[in-house]
């Protein structure tokens, strides 16, 4: 259910829903509350007045001064709440105009990704045999498949591959007095014959489920299916392990080619994907023996890594995968954690830095479809772009860097509870207003924070076009640290750790690299096709951090070009989404060969514009403030 608010005195009115934390509200209003401990009810400053619709409040009474802290309150009506000024110490009240903020995820992912049918690449279905006689003596597995055949089932006969199912069907055959269910593996194309991979003893078929799998350079990320029902029974993330022995693609690349390092990498990526099998399992009390299908995706780095098979030559020119279509893998041999019959299906990558993730997320979103002219952003460490629509479409890759995902940044965190995710800071007293993950004390930034943070800072002025800090400011929170000047968003006795957490210049230069290298790649592949920002119909981000991240403030710090807004989309996590949906219908899954076959991919490393337009980026927004007239109108005006 929805509700508005009606912040006053700012005049501002916001829909959100039952439930909803006020003090998020308002910051996703932008609507200033001064709250330094990111909504864990400790610092007592978020205090706000209900006007109207007090019944429309769930949480402890107002004082006896009428306020409440609005961290404190869930939203569960309509409501006019008044936020009281902020009073310098002679008690002048210093005024703050409200900050224009735009979510992305406006609209709904239907009006992207289109329907979906239940009809899942694996199928269970359960038997009863007529037992042997001495009049039948027909061997068990043509007694198998003669039952496959009488099951009014207008199929080519199946087929099996693999010993283990002979070995195994006798017993099973006879465990259950020949009531059986046979797991069917459907044909990749239409006209492929269905494979029989897993015999079950008795009825089985309400166990019926599929993992779908976003292996990602920094996280990994499960959901688990009902392939019956095709509802979402439970998900979970993971730091990739592999990070250990590098943030970046290419750092994994070069630890590979140690002794022991591919081996090491297989071995680390596996137990990530094993421990968000175990996670999702454990949550709906299943054992990972019940999943009966995998469909992941990954870059092609991560995807050969998975496999075990060598990426020397991704890094090197001309930048050549092994191969772009993996093979369907038995997930037990690499040692996940499932039945020996179960098969883990990759997603095909286009080049060395464009995998099946991008694929996937571009399947997703049905770009391959549309005659709209679609940019197609996944934000990641890993960045990756393509531009097209139904007709062709052309693809890059470039590193951005962790730093979105928490990378490289001092008090960087994925975005778990007490991560710093909206920031605002008050243009004359220089204070912040945090609002954290769960409303809990504050422990890092993550990569939405990181973006609310730099924007915030640079319309302040606290900070210059070219990230550092303006040093004629004085003000507490605005010091020299070990990493250079830095800002203290939380002091120690306000996080959750102890440590003052802070931004520093460090991470400035961190974010504004990776953005630049992000707006470069945007720009080098449209030029490449003799294209501008104006001639696109839509933005399509993808990426984890997607889902929070402002609009506005994207556009500001140049990460994002500045163009109509209402020609931006978020999709989430694409590349999950893509293997969702080719879980559930096979139909949709049959269709991934198109995509493959229209995106042509360009190697930015090789074009010298690329280097050009990224120096260019190296400044918030831009050196050249002509492409970012919304941002260059606002910054002029402070």
């Amino acid at each position: 259910m929805s509700h508005q608010i009606h912040f006053q005195p700012d005049n501002v009115k916001i829909i959100v829903e039952e439930g909803d934390n006020l003090l998020t509200a308002a910051a996703n209003a932008g609507v200033y509350i001064h709250a330094y401990c990111g909504g864990d009810g400790v610092c007592g400053k978020c205090k706000v007045k209900i006007d109207q619709g007090e019944d429309g409040v769930t949480g402890p009474p107002p004082g006896p001064d009428g306020f409440r802290m609005a961290c404190q309150c869930s939203v569960s009506g309509d409501l006019v709440v008044s936020v009281p000024d902020v009073v310098k110490k002679d008690g002048q009240s210093l005024k703050r105009k409200p900050k224009t903020t735009r979510a992305i995820s406006a609209r709904t992912m239907s009006e992207l990704v289109g329907d979906w049918h239940l009809d899942p690449p694996v199928e269970k279905r359960f038997l009863t045999l007529d037992p042997p006689s001495i009049n039948d003596n027909t061997p068990d597995l043509q007694r198998l498949l003669r039952a496959i055949r009488k099951g009014c089932y207008d199929c080519v006969e199946p087929t099996f591959d693999h010993p283990q199912l002979l070995q195994e069907l006798p017993f099973v055959l006879r465990e259950k007095n020949w009531e059986v269910t046979v797991l069917m593996l459907r044909g990749k194309r239409s006209e492929e014959p269905d494979r029989i991979i897993a015999v079950e003893a008795g009825n089985t078929t309400d166990r019926l489920y599929g993992l779908a799998v976003d292996i990602g350079t920094t996280t990994v990320c499960g959901m688990l299916l009902d392939l019956n029902t095709g509802q979402i029974m439970a998900e979970s993330t993971a730091y990739n392990d592999q990070i250990r022995y590098g943030e970046d693609v290419i750092s994994r690349i070069i630890y590979s080619q140690r002794p022991g390092g591919l081996a090491k990498l297989q071995e680390q990526v596996v137990r990530t994907i094993n421990k968000v099998i175990e996670a999702v399992c454990k949550s709906v009390i299943i054992s990972p023996s019940d999943i009966s299908y995998i469909m992941a995706a990954g870059n092609t780095v991560m995807s050969q890594l998975l496999l075990a098979i060598n990426p020397k030559y991704l890094r090197e020119a001309p930048y050549v995968p092994t191969s772009s279509q993996m093979p369907l893998t038995r997930a037990a041999s690499i040692g996940v954690y499932a039945h020996p019959s179960v098969r883990l299906f990759l997603y095909p990558s286009v080049a060395s830095y464009v995998g099946g993730d991008i694929v996937a997320g571009v399947h997703a979103c049905q770009m391959h479809k549309s005659p709209a002219l679609t940019l197609f952003i996944d934000i990641g460490t890993n960045g990756e772009i393509v531009v097209g629509n139904q007709d062709w479409m052309a693809c890059a890759a470039c590193s951005a860097g962790p730093a979105f995902e928490g990378g490289g940044i001092k008090h960087g965190m994925r975005a778990n509870t007490g991560a710093i995710e909206n920031f605002h800071i008050h243009p004359e007293t220089l204070e912040p207003m945090i609002v954290t993950i769960d409303q809990a004390k504050p422990c890092g930034i993550c990569g939405s924070g990181l973006i609310s943070i730099v924007s915030e800072l640079l319309e302040a002025g606290v900070i210059d076009q070219q990230g550092k800090f303006i040093r004629s400011l004085e003000h507490s929170r605005i010091r020299e640290g070990k990493d250079g000047h830095e800002y203290v968003l939380a002091w120690g006795k306000d996080s959750m750790n102890g440590d003052d957490i802070v931004i520093n210049e460090v991470d400035l230069d961190n974010l504004i690299r990776a953005k630049g290298a992000m707006y470069a790649g945007y720009l080098t592949l449209l030029e490449s096709v003799g294209m501008t920002f104006t001639d696109l119909d839509r933005v399509i981000l993808a990426g984890n951090f997607g889902a929070y991240i402002d609009l506005e403030r994207a556009i500001c710090i140049g990460l994002l070009p500045d163009i109509d807004r209402e020609r931006f989309y978020y999709l989430g996590n694409a590349s999950l989404t893509g293997c969702q949906i080719s879980l559930v219908d096979i139909g949709r899954f049959r269709e991934r060969g198109d995509v493959g076959r229209l995106m042509t991919n360009m190697e930015l490393s090789e074009n010298p514009r690329f280097m050009e337009h990224y120096m260019a980026a190296l400044f918030l927004p831009h050196t050249d403030m002509s492409l970012f007239p919304t941002v260059k109108a606002t910054l002029e005006r402070l």
